[in-house]
C-alpha cells in the first residue's frame, strides 16, 4: 500500500492547518489503530489490500482508517502540497467535522470508557458528599431541616444514574465492535495450499 503524506501544505489557512493536526493528534490518542498523519483517501493498493477492504461490510467508512487496520505493508510517499490552482475545496466545515466523528467513532470506544470513568467518579464524589451532610447533621448544628435528605437524595441518585449511564455504555460498545462485522484476522500471503485428496493425486498419476 502507498500513500501520499503531504510535506507542506501550501495555499491552507491557519485554521484548517491547526484543526487537520488537533484531528489526528486526537484520533491517534483515542483509537486503538496508528493512522499516519496528514494523508489523503487516494492512495494505491494491491489486490491483497483490496479484498480485505471489500471484507468490511461496514457503512460509516474511513478508508485512511480501514486501510491502517487492514496491517498490510505501507509507504508514505512525501510531496509538497502546491496551492489549489482552480475552484473551491468541497469540503466545508460541517464535512471536516462529519470525517472527525467517524474516524473517533469508528476505531475507538474511547467516548463510551470516559462516560463509564465519569460514572465512577461522579458515584465515589456521591458518597463523600452523603458522608458530609452525615456528620454536619449528626455533629454540628450547621443544617436546614429537611436539607440532608434531599441532599443525600439527590446526590445518589444522581450518582447511580451516571454510573448505570457507564455500564449500559460498556454494553452499546460491546455491541457496536461486533455489528461492524470487521473480520478477527486477515491472511496476507498462504505459503502452502491445500493438499489433494488420495482419490485425485491417484487419477492425477494414472492420467500421467
Amino acid at each position: 500500500m502507498v500513500f501520499g503524506v503531504r510535506k507542506t501544505r501550501a495555499g491552507e489557512s491557519w485554521f484548517k492547518l491547526k484543526t487537520a493536526d488537533w484531528f489526528y493528534r486526537i484520533l491517534n490518542l483515542f483509537s486503538d489503530t496508528e493512522i499516519p498523519r496528514d494523508t489523503g483517501d487516494f492512495r494505491l493498493l494491491d489486490r491483497k489490500a483490496v479484498d480485505a477492504l471489500l471484507r468490511m461490510p461496514e457503512r460509516d467508512r474511513m478508508l485512511r482508517g480501514l486501510s491502517s487496520w487492514i496491517g498490510f505493508r505501507r509507504f508514505g510517499l512525501e510531496y509538497e502540497r502546491l496551492p489549489r490552482m482552480a475552484g473551491v475545496t468541497k469540503y466545508p466545515l460541517h464535512k471536516m467535522v462529519r470525517l472527525a466523528l467517524d474516524g473517533i467513532l469508528s476505531f475507538s470506544v474511547v467516548p463510551l470508557r470516559m462516560v463509564s470513568l465519569l460514572g465512577v467518579a461522579t458515584a465515589g464524589l456521591s458518597m463523600l458528599g452523603i458522608s458530609y451532610a452525615l456528620v454536619l447533621r449528626l455533629f454540628t448544628r450547621i443544617w436546614v431541616p429537611g436539607w440532608t435528605l434531599l441532599f443525600i437524595g439527590m446526590l445518589f441518585i444522581g450518582g447511580m444514574q451516571m454510573l448505570s449511564l457507564g455500564i449500559v455504555g460498556e454494553y452499546i460498545g460491546r455491541i457496536y465492535t461486533e455489528a461492524k462485522q470487521r473480520p478477527l484476522y486477515l491472511v496476507r500471503e498462504v505459503l502452502s495450499s491445500v493438499s489433494q485428496p488420495p482419490m485425485a493425486r491417484k487419477a492425477a498419476s494414472g492420467s500421467a
